[in-house]
């Protein structure tokens, strides 16, 4: 099986379990891993044939940019469930989100939820 790999996607985002997470915001990352056959559009190279990552990175701008959440569990699941409805042919995928320096009592560089599609 081929991937196709959509890495390091940078939100500023207003989610978390404290206040001041959805005050000040936090900086998030944002992964979306792909299997699947790309080799029509490796022969062809038409976009018709490929998975739009554009359109990828929409739903991922479109679930970040929404209404505060406290978990990035739920910001992992609402994007693979868009994915999911986007793109019923390539529904094998991973997604992956990160806050990036969560406030915790010692320097910690990320927290991540991955989740993978089919559920």
């Amino acid at each position: 099986m081929d991937t196709l790999t959509i890495k390091g996607m940078k939100f500023r985002a207003f989610h978390g379990v404290h206040e001041h997470e959805k005050e000040e915001g936090n900086d998030f990352e944002v992964d979306v891993i792909f299997e699947a056959d790309l080799s029509t559009a490796g022969k062809s190279d038409r976009l018709s044939d490929a998975i739009d990552y554009t359109k990828v990175h929409r739903i991922c701008a479109y679930v970040m940019s929404g209404e505060s959440v406290d978990l990035i569990e739920h910001l992992c699941f609402q994007i693979g469930t868009a994915i999911a409805e986007q793109f019923p042919a390539h529904s094998r995928f991973e997604v992956s989100v990160r806050k990036l320096s969560p406030p915790l009592s010692s320097t910690t560089e990320f927290t991540q939820a991955r989740m993978s599609w089919p559920r």
